[in-house]
């Protein structure tokens, strides 16, 4: 007897809540494409509007964009005064924040202070969160890994992302974006990055309880995910849960204003995203468009 293959397939848009274009996008890639789960950010511009969205599409689901890195805190300032600028403001950059983080034992006891305001802001406003990742991959370096994931146990949310990349679609990327290359190569190398601070990652979930993806994609694509792309990431899926991560969005002024290098680029992305030869092919290949409360179902650990 031919054993069954389940392929199922996480779609998830980062950066829900930033801005109002990018809200408006995000629904739209659920309501007509691929788009199956979103990252909010707790502390974005437009996060009223987003839980206001997010009321009107239950089958999107909704995690949590942990932030350490762009706008202001959900905590009251003064109990996380190590991870602002004198302004107030989140230090710019993961990688500045990772340097900090070896130097300074304040620090991660203030994560945790900021991260719960972040859950707790998001529980507040009516969404159980479907899972946990980090905004510029924050929650990857080992001991914030630890601590999102024991938080995740905590607050009973079923997954989180492991940004360990499968497979970089670069070969493809390069050739039909070679003017881009140096951001491509330097994207890949992020992927890198990204796939040996994961090595431990799993073990830390399984101690938790908290379920993961098998698999990831969209790091490398970031910034570059087209039809293309997605074409051959669909191709590739193999047996199990893979997560997609892609940042559809409408170029406003808001979306200007912010702190993001990715603006004009997500309007390709929600084009690619919602082409109905998307969809289609994803069913052709027996894929299953899921999301994370799907996953948490399968695969999460019960408390007594």
């Amino acid at each position: 007897m031919k054993q069954l293959i389940i392929k199922q397939l996480i779609v998830n848009a980062d950066d829900f809540g930033m801005a109002e274009g990018v809200n408006r996008a995000i629904l739209e890639a659920h309501d007509r494409g691929i788009v199956t789960s979103a990252s909010l950010l707790a502390g974005g511009a437009a996060f009223a509007s987003a839980v206001a969205m997010a009321r009107e599409a239950p089958g999107l689901g909704v995690g949590v964009h942990l932030n350490l890195t762009e706008g202001r805190p959900c905590a009251d300032p003064a109990h996380v005064c190590a991870l602002l600028t004198p302004q107030g403001f989140f230090f710019p950059g993961a990688s500045r924040l990772a340097s900090r983080l070896l130097r300074s034992r304040v620090l991660l006891p203030q994560i945790e202070i900021e991260f719960r305001a972040q859950i707790e802001k998001v529980r507040d406003a009516g969404i159980e969160p479907s899972h946990l990742d980090g905004h510029q991959h924050v929650h990857m370096w080992p001991s914030i890994f630890a601590l999102a994931a024991r938080l995740a146990d905590e607050y009973r949310i079923p997954g989180m992302r492991c940004s360990r990349e499968r497979r970089a679609p670069v070969q493809g990327l390069l050739r039909r974006k070679g003017s881009a290359g140096s951001k491509i190569l330097k994207q890949y190398g992020v992927g890198v990055a990204l796939g040996l601070l994961a090595v431990g990652a799993r073990k830390t979930l399984r101690r938790a309880g908290v379920a993961a993806p098998d698999y990831f994609y969209g790091v490398s694509a970031t910034g570059f995910l087209d039809a293309a792309t997605l074409e051959a990431i669909l191709r590739d899926l193999p047996e199990g849960v893979s997560e997609l991560m892609c940042h559809p969005g409408y170029t406003d002024e808001a979306l200007r204003a912010s702190a993001t290098r990715l603006v004009a680029q997500r309007e390709a992305e929600l084009e690619a995203l919602t082409r109905p030869e998307i969809r289609n092919l994803a069913r052709e290949l027996g894929i299953q468009l899921v999301n994370y409360r799907e996953l948490g179902k399968k695969q999460f650990k019960p408390q007594n």
